[in-house]
């Protein structure tokens, strides 16, 4: 995708909060195993769960991190930011996706 450089241009916002929801999405769908192992473990200790799914938690908490820590992945991310807000610059519809309520009180 060849985008020209004011287009490649990232608010604070699109830096810091929005490419890292990307990014734990994906993560979080690439370490699904960890993920269903760790939440089974949860379910199945109750209150214990903090000790008793140290080993899961650490397993998940690997995977999660060896992708935030990885650039390829973040440049991945970020290119898909950048196209659906081209598309979106073009359209005016935001990604299906993207669509979310947010919380009426803070």
């Amino acid at each position: 995708m060849a985008l020209d450089r004011t287009e490649q241009h990232l608010r604070h916002v699109e830096k810091d909060v929005l490419i890292p929801k990307i990014m734990r999405e994906k993560a979080r769908e690439r370490c699904s195993e960890q993920v269903q192992d760790f939440t089974k473990c949860c379910k199945d200790s109750g209150i214990l769960m903090v000790v008793k799914c140290r080993k899961e938690n650490s397993a998940l908490k690997e995977c999660l991190t060896a992708y935030y820590n990885d650039p390829a992945f973040y440049e991945e991310c970020k290119m898909e930011y950048l196209k659906e807000r081209e598309e979106f610059r073009k359209t005016g519809i935001p990604t299906k996706k993207r669509l979310q309520k947010l919380p009426t009180s803070m």
